[in-house]
């Protein structure tokens, strides 16, 4: 970046006009001194901006193919996942991302916090970053509404109805953010809006909170103010290339989650279309807002769980005034610091409460919870604040540099690896679907398991036939097109000859009537029904499930769909099967509709294999989940290659840092 003082002409002309370049420098360059002993949680600010910037660029794009309606958006977001080019990888990295926005947001807080960063002169400082954590929530939470599917729907529903509780105006609220009498398309439409615009909010009133942190410049981990330009560093280079490393660290976690495990963060429930007629058995929102969403259950009462759910972000508001201790920062506060790790651990466990079914213990587990958690920021802050004895401060932020014996910087490694792995464990506890007293799946290892995992073209091929004789006289692939055989090893002619094996509606001809042909390669497989209730009529009143998505939409995948189609047995002797039931221990419940599909030579492989229940199991097993991501192979591959790239970068950004820093040490 060329500074205001350069000679180059082109600047000059640009900042005698408009004095970009200026500030630029007195935010983030040279001219911006900070304090010299910033540890790498300050890195959290910088990173929070990194994937503001990846959400709004990301959204974008998907905004260019979404459909905001009942009744296309599901299927638009697959669209986009499967014939927009590299969608698939748009759409992961803006759904992890948000997860990592919140992840690296909760960090600066948690450091805020350890270190004293909401005291005075910097409340106003600590109220911007506070309001851009709620904007986060509300734009997080209507996006987690957009994809429609069953997790989406009720989440809108069961949060958009804790307005009806608010006396006299709480209806009309309701009313109007459901757009009508129900969660609809308007709905959606309106969650859409306001999903698109407020990330530009948040980026407006980051510019506004970067502005109040220069007003009085950073907080340090001694909590102490700068007293001179010895306890200072220039922002540029120091802080930018301890940034630009932060910064490789975080891509190379953000690239795992978007690479290899793209689908943990989420909740399978939403890869099935919403449904207004069938509840989730457990209804939860993301991972970030599952502390909150125990502290509104924990209270009985819709309007108390309302009011306690507020006062828990509003309590933060207050925190300045409640911490009536004169040192700032935790590292000199013996006792303050041992309740700071218990409100650490609490929050932990009020998102593992969140993130499990209101029932048994949880409910007295999230209640005592809860009660600690405001314990701690209205009696306990401020009455350790009065009676603690801290320890000495140092004189200066330069001498609290290095230690009394030699030239080893005081690095705060305890805290920032406490705090993030406390952000990482509350991460880990988001995908809990309370699916009940099941069998956990097993895992025979399929070849396409593992970061360097492929799919089996044989596997593939051999699956399709089983979907073909056996599971497509109940179950629809309304994802699959016929010219997708050819990426499973059929070539074009074999993929002409399949397609044309199935009638398909064509028209209208030229009077205007509709008549059946024989598909192309361009058509979707059909469905064996012509509708639901046709479905449910062959099926004594069960709705088969489409399965384009099923690997996907089931808690452990794969290994759940082999388990299922393997697990049939006679039922134990305290278990009394309903009419045409069979038992299943893999399936909720035990009872299944359905009954055993595969049975021993059902088919007869081309290939020669024999047909075993658990050879046809594994084959169309692996057939279902590549229907479910047919890009799996090139997103591995894809991944491979970037955190090669990404860890070569950031041993170089390392080796620079020292470099630059080799001076200061």
């Amino acid at each position: 970046m060329s500074s205001p003082g350069s000679g180059n002409r082109i600047v000059q002309w640009i900042e005698y006009r408009l004095p970009i370049f200026s500030w630029l420098d007195h935010t983030v360059g040279s001219g911006y001194p900070a304090p010299k002993n910033l540890n790498y949680l300050w890195n959290m600010g910088s990173l929070a901006g990194v994937a503001l910037v990846i959400q709004i660029v990301t959204g974008i794009v998907l905004a260019m193919h979404y459909v905001p309606h009942g009744d296309m958006a599901f299927d638009s977001v697959e669209h986009i996942m499967r014939n927009v080019n590299y969608g698939w990888l748009i759409r992961y990295i803006h759904a992890n991302g948000a997860s990592m926005f919140f992840l690296v947001v909760y960090i600066h807080i948690f450091r805020g916090l350890y270190y004293g960063s909401y005291k005075y002169p910097r409340e106003l400082l600590w109220w911007i970053g506070l309001a851009i954590m709620l904007l986060m929530m509300g734009s997080a939470f209507m996006g987690y509404v957009l994809p429609w599917g069953q997790m989406s729907f009720w989440a809108a529903t069961v949060i958009t109805n804790l307005f009806s509780a608010i006396p006299l105006i709480g209806e009309p609220i309701v009313t109007w953010l459901w757009g009508g009498f129900a969660v609809d398309s308007p709905t959606l439409q309106r969650f859409y809006s306001l999903h698109y615009l407020l990330p530009f909010v948040i980026a407006g009133v980051v510019i506004v909170h970067i502005w109040a942190l220069h007003t009085h410049g950073s907080n340090n981990p001694t909590g102490i103010d700068v007293k001179g330009p010895q306890d200072t560093l220039p922002f540029h280079p120091y802080y930018t290339v301890k940034d630009l490393f932060g910064l490789g660290l975080f891509l190379i976690v953000f690239a795992y989650w978007v690479f290899y495990n793209p689908n943990y963060l989420g909740h399978p429930d939403n890869y099935i279309p919403a449904n207004p007629l069938q509840t989730p058995p457990h209804i939860v929102p993301e991972w970030y807002l599952l502390p909150y969403y125990a502290i509104l259950r924990a209270i009985p009462d819709k309007l108390g769980g309302i009011v306690v759910m507020g006062a828990a972000i509003g309590v933060l508001f207050l925190i300045p005034w409640l911490d009536t201790s004169r040192v700032r920062s935790a590292t000199f506060r013996p006792i303050y610091k041992q309740f700071y790790w218990i409100l650490v651990a609490d929050i932990l466990i009020l998102g593992w409460v969140g993130a499990n079914p209101p029932e048994g213990y949880f409910i007295l587990i999230g209640q005592l919870a809860t009660a600690y958690y405001f314990l701690h920021f209205i009696i306990i802050m401020p009455f350790v604040g009065w009676f603690e004895t801290p320890r000495q401060l140092p004189d200066s932020i330069a001498t609290s540099v290095l230690d009394k014996g030699g030239r080893r910087p005081v690095t705060f490694v305890r805290p920032t690896l406490a705090v993030a792995a406390a952000c990482v464990v509350l991460l880990a506890a988001g995908p809990s679907t309370a699916a009940g007293d099941v069998e956990a799946p097993k895992s025979p290892g399929f070849s396409f398991q593992g970061p360097f995992g492929t799919y089996d073209r044989g596997e593939l091929q051999r699956g399709f036939q089983v979907y073909q004789e056996v599971c497509s006289a109940c179950h629809s692939l309304k994802y699959f097109a016929f010219r997708n055989l050819r990426s499973i090893g059929f070539d074009e002619v074999q993929a002409k000859a399949i397609a044309a094996q199935y009638e398909v509606m064509g028209g209208p001809d030229e009077e205007g009537e509709m008549f059946e042909r024989p598909a192309v390669l361009a058509d979707f497989m059909p469905a064996p029904f012509v509708n639901d209730n046709a479905a449910r009529a062959a099926n004594n009143g069960a709705l088969p499930p489409d399965l384009s998505l099923i690997v996907k939409a089931r808690t452990g995948g794969e290994d759940y769909v082999y388990s299922l189609l393997t697990g049939y047995a006679d039922p134990p002797a305290d278990v009394e099967l309903g009419e045409g039931m069979d038992y299943n221990p893999y399936f909720g419940g035990g009872q299944i509709a359905m009954p055993p599909p595969l049975l021993e030579d059902g088919v007869e492989y081309a290939d020669g294999t024999k047909a075993s229940v658990d050879q046809m199991a594994r084959d169309v097993t692996t057939f279902l989940t590549w229907a479910a991501e047919p890009d799996m192979e090139a997103r591995k591959r894809m991944g491979i290659k970037v955190m090669v790239f990404l860890v070569l970068m950031t041993v170089l950004l390392y080796m620079v840092k020292r470099k630059v820093w080799s001076d200061v040490h």
